[in-house]
């Protein structure tokens, strides 16, 4: 697989796939770039679509100690690799990254959100103050299955008979595989997981922000971060979860992204 190198010296894993606008992906939650091989897929016929692995995450390394900064600086030596400039496209908590990285002045031709999870800001769940706290010292602990209940339970707002079912299915193995250190890192990323009004000020690029239609506090938190960006556009993808299918979000991207 393509690498690149970031500022620390850590290793990032990427694919790179189609041709025409350069689109960098960012996944969220305990994933690595897999949970975006479908939509990198999709997307290629369009776009030159590149879908890295965040640090900790994949195949790519995790230097010590970690920031959320350095996550900027993964994110600008993936845009540096694939020509220097790039439209960005955050899934869920990849929000978190492509807020903080505009902020820092990262050139982003343009930029597409799928359902930010500012739950303070869009009346959702209410996230404990010491939450990644919690996750850290869990991950200490080494108790990986706990942290991926934390994080659905209250960061996502699902109810626990619902995860207690999930415990039992076959994703959950995954679940646990990646929890650590990706809802550490997330974590450290939300912060109080309210919308960053001194970062988005900073956003400037053409936003599409997208939601689904079918949770309203994720629906309501969409509609406050394209208020709160200067060139920001709201669309729904009618009857789509939070798990968004690739087929239905490829075409809205592809239009974005080659205009």
């Amino acid at each position: 697989m393509p690498t690149t190198t970031s500022a620390d010296g850590t290793r990032i894993e990427y694919d790179q796939t189609g041709s025409g606008p350069v689109v960098v992906l960012i996944c969220a939650g305990p994933t690595d770039r897999n949970s975006n091989a479908e939509l990198a897929g999709l997307l290629s016929s369009s776009c030159t679509v590149v879908n890295y692995d965040r640090r900790g995450r994949g195949g790519s390394g995790d230097v010590q100690p970690y920031n959320p900064d350095r996550e900027v600086e993964d994110l600008t030596a993936v845009i540096d690799a694939a020509g220097g400039q790039a439209g960005v496209f955050g899934n869920s908590g990849g929000v978190f990254v492509a807020f903080r990285a505009a902020a820092a002045g990262v050139p982003f031709q343009r930029l597409a959100l799928w359902e930010p999870p500012y739950a303070a800001s869009g009346g959702g769940p209410a996230v404990p103050a010491d939450y990644a706290e919690q996750q850290a010292e869990l991950a200490k602990a080494g108790k990986y299955g706990a942290m991926a209940e934390l994080f659905l339970t209250v960061a996502a707002g699902i109810p626990a008979e619902f995860v207690a079912g999930l415990r039992q299915g076959p994703a959950w193995g995954f679940l646990e595989a990646a929890a650590s250190p990706a809802l550490v890192y997330d974590a450290q990323l939300a912060g109080d997981f309210t919308i960053p009004a001194d970062q988005a000020a900073m956003v400037s690029c053409p936003t599409l922000v997208l939601d689904g239609g079918t949770t309203p506090w994720l629906s309501s938190a969409a509609d406050q971060v394209a208020d709160s960006v200067a060139d920001g556009t709201r669309a729904t993808l009618a009857g789509q979860q939070h798990n968004v299918e690739a087929t239905v979000l490829a075409p809205a991207l592809a239009e974005f992204f080659t205009r």
